[in-house]
């Protein structure tokens, strides 16, 4: 797929809500909004950017993507599932004990998945830790890891940013999913991160900031990235809207850390032009 058919990935991307609100309603439980804003850079990333091989998880030679934010794994499950990592039943299966696709991403139990995450603040450690080992493997590939921006009000962010610059690793790819809300409200008013890019770039980090649903633009501040050679690591702030895709869920922290209920799902179906999978009574 190139990069210039938005039109195949936003399809894609639309296809991906569609699943994660059907998967969400059926578990009644689960984070939403979180889910929402971060579909458009996961489908960037998987159905364009990262070497991966759905065929053979393990594959040495792949990508590693790091949800760091991983109360969004529905997201994840979806773009995994979409990619042929594992049959599209098992979406409907989330968050039941006995399932293979948890609440939050588990490394043991779902095919693709590189690192269990779920605990704000860590993922930027072990983003720093696969790469470190990629370089002492002599393999040249790319890790990828996903952040909140409600999340950088967490220390070991901050440490871990610090030990990214001092070790070079270039390697690494931070996208912060940058939406402005937490569960609790804004991010500006509980704890106020910003200026997001200034600080990145004072710890010693190349930073672009992009509209996190635009694909081209997200497309470039990678590339641009991987031909600048200065050795340092590299994030991507993109802006982002809270349960993007749904006109009643767009903005709002309420959105957060709830299910849709049925009616609240037949009305983002009849906006995404999905239709709803899962029974009533299920």
């Amino acid at each position: 797929m190139d990069i210039g058919d938005k039109k195949r990935l936003s399809e894609t991307a639309n296809q991906v809500r569609i699943l994660v609100l059907n998967m969400l309603a059926k578990a009644r439980s689960g984070h939403t909004g979180g889910s929402l804003s971060v579909v458009d850079i996961l489908t960037y990333l998987y159905f364009y950017k990262m070497r991966h091989k759905p065929d053979e998880p393990h594959w040495p030679e792949r990508d590693r993507l790091v949800l760091s934010k991983g109360h969004a794994a529905p997201a994840l499950y979806a773009l995994l599932s979409m990619c042929g990592y594992f049959p599209r039943s098992e979406l409907f299966k989330l968050r039941r004990v006995t399932g293979s696709l948890q609440g939050h991403p588990d490394m043991q139990r779902t095919p693709g998945v590189d690192a269990s995450t779920g605990s704000l603040g860590q993922g930027l450690s072990m983003a720093n830790g696969i790469a470190l080992g990629l370089r002492l493997s002599g393999i040249a590939s790319k890790v990828f890891v996903i952040l909140g921006d409600g999340e950088l009000q967490e220390g070991q962010i901050w440490e871990a940013a610090m030990s990214a610059a001092h070790y070079k690793l270039s390697n690494v790819v931070a996208i912060i999913d940058a939406n402005q809300l937490q569960i609790d409200g804004r991010v500006e008013k509980i704890m106020g991160v910003e200026p997001i890019a200034a600080k990145w770039e004072a710890f010693g980090w190349n930073v672009e900031e992009v509209d996190g649903h635009n694909f081209l633009q997200l497309d470039a501040a990678v590339s641009g990235m991987e031909k600048s050679g200065n050795g340092k690591p590299n994030v991507i702030v993109a802006r982002t809207i809270k349960g993007k895709g749904v006109s009643f869920m767009e903005g709002k922290y309420q959105y957060h850390g709830v299910a849709p209920k049925m009616d609240e799902l037949r009305r983002a179906m009849d906006e995404l032009g999905g239709e709803v999978i899962i029974e009533e009574d299920s």
